[in-house]
This record gives structure tokens, sequence and C-alpha cells, in this order.
């Protein structure tokens, strides 16, 4: 998960692969280095807004992309520590062209709109992480239960969300345990639930994410980072015995070579090839469980 002691132990690994520098690693850190993502096989024109979206605890600020002509399943975006910001909208965008109607929220919103941060910030600059720490700290198991739940009767109201289709919903880093509460709190309309370098989602509390989501009808794919795995690697057997013994059908997969972050195109340790295979199993996934 995103925490100051794993954001060192992380760095030193990376740095140890020969992966860059300690001073580079900061460079491109405090850059904010956007890269482009491939661009999507023949995508399809699409029409992009900012929204408002109530929930019991007021207005969210979200960003929702959808194909231009037609309805399309909905997906809802959970991001990660660093919140909504131009990274998330890229990808958000790529998966509307590739026949999504996508909402990608800000989790922050109680306390700040989005951007949370300054562009260019980066989770090394200690003053950028306390901030971005406090605010994760704001939110909750009922808080993700609550907005999860507003969220998708949020996408079900819009006309570019076809609601004979279930459901897709994908969460990165503090986002993975919110994707697992949400196919728990949604459970009719949840089809796939998908996370990424996901952080705490087997925890002993009677309320754990992997408990919560076991209860759900939805199916899993669950990339995990090789560092995430190093520090807890028992827990990908908790999940596999969880959705076994649920019948639900999960992929779990430890990433080999990735570390905590790979996903997001503006990360320092982003990892095209391995962004690339899990962004390829998602869409494998929304296809045979959002139909």
């Amino acid at each position: 998960m995103c925490d100051r002691d794993h954001f060192d132990e992380d760095l030193k690994k990376y740095v140890a692969r020969g992966g860059v520098t300690r001073r580079e690693f900061g460079a491109v850190m405090g850059a904010g280095m956007l890269m482009m993502l491939p661009q999507v096989p023949n995508p399809v024109a699409v029409t992009e807004n900012d929204v408002e979206v109530r929930t019991p605890d007021g207005m969210a600020d979200c960003y929702f992309v959808h194909p231009r002509v037609g309805a399309a399943a909905g997906v809802l975006v959970w991001p990660d520590v660093m919140g909504l910001r131009p990274a998330f909208r890229q990808m958000g965008r790529r998966l509307a062209e590739s026949g999504y109607s996508v909402l990608v929220v800000n989790p922050f919103y109680r306390q700040r709109r989005a951007p949370v941060v300054q562009p260019g910030a980066t989770f090394n600059d200690p003053a950028v992480r306390d901030t971005v720490l406090k605010l994760a700290q704001g939110l909750s198991a009922q808080t993700h239960v609550t907005d999860a739940r507003a969220f998708v009767a949020w996408l079900d109201s819009q006309p570019a969300v076809d609601r004979n289709r279930r459901i897709g919903t994908q969460g990165y880093c503090m986002g993975g345990p919110i994707v697992f509460r949400t196919a728990f709190a949604v459970p009719d309309r949840i089809g796939a639930a998908v996370s990424f370098h996901g952080g705490g989602l087997v925890t002993d509390a009677p309320d754990s994410p992997h408990r919560q989501a076991a209860t759900s009808k939805a199916q899993f794919l669950i990339a995990i980072a090789e560092n995430d795995d190093e520090r807890a690697p028992n827990e990908k057997n908790v999940l596999r015995e969880t959705f076994a013994n649920a019948k639900l059908q999960a992929e779990i997969e430890v990433y080999a070579g990735a570390a905590h972050g790979w996903c997001p195109p503006d990360s320092a340790v982003y990892n095209e090839p391995q962004a690339e295979r899990a962004w390829s199993r998602l869409l494998a996934l929304y296809s045979r469980a959002l139909a």
C-alpha cells in the first residue's frame, strides 16, 4: 500500500535493480512525467465532461467520458492516493475509446476538489505525501460503500450507460479495496471488479475488503505488484481460497518485475509492458463479464 515506509522500500529496490539512480528517480517524480499511452485500435469517438455527482456527503467532482453515439456498459474508476489527475483522465478516455462509459471519481471530494495536488507534484515529496495520506485517512469502509452506491446510481441514470449490461469497476493502490467494497455494496449491478496493485485487500477485520467482496456476484481480476507480494506473500493465497470458497471467478496474478504503482502512466515506476498486459486482461474481463 502507499505509505511512507513502503515508498522508501520501493525506491531502494527499484534503484538496486538498475532502473535509475536515486537522483534520477527523484527528478522523474518531481517532473510529474506523463507517458502517452498506446493508441486504441479503431477507437470510437467519445464525449468527455467534468461532472458533479451528489452523494450522501456532498457533491463529488468527477470526469465522465463515453462513446459519442449510443449507450455502453458503465465503468467506475477509483484512482490511487494521488487522486483524480491527467493520468487518470487519459486512462478513462482510453477505456471509453474501447467502448465503455467511464466515470473517474475524486475520492477526496469531501475535503478538496481535484486535483488535490499541484501539477508535477510527487509522492517523493514529504509534504505531498503527508497531504494525500491525510486525505486518505478521511475515508473509511463506510464512505467506500456509500460513495459506491451513489456513483453506480449516477451511472445508471445516464443515457450513455446501457442498464441492460452490468457495470465494471477498477481501482489502483488505495482504490483496490474500494473496488472490492463497490462489488459488495451493489452486487446486482457490478459484474467485474479489478484491482491494480491494490493495498489493504486482506485484513483481520470483520469488514475486510476480501470478506465483503466474497459476498458479491462479480468476476475479479487482481493484479499484484511483485514488491507488494514480497511484503505480504500469503495474501494471494488468502484471496484465491476466499474466492474459490465463494465460487466466484478470480484471476489473481503477481506481475513479475512490476513495482507498486506500475500502471498509471505518470508513475516513476510505470512499466509499460506489464501495464499493457494488465490492461489487456482488464478488457478481456469486461468483454466477458459485462455482457
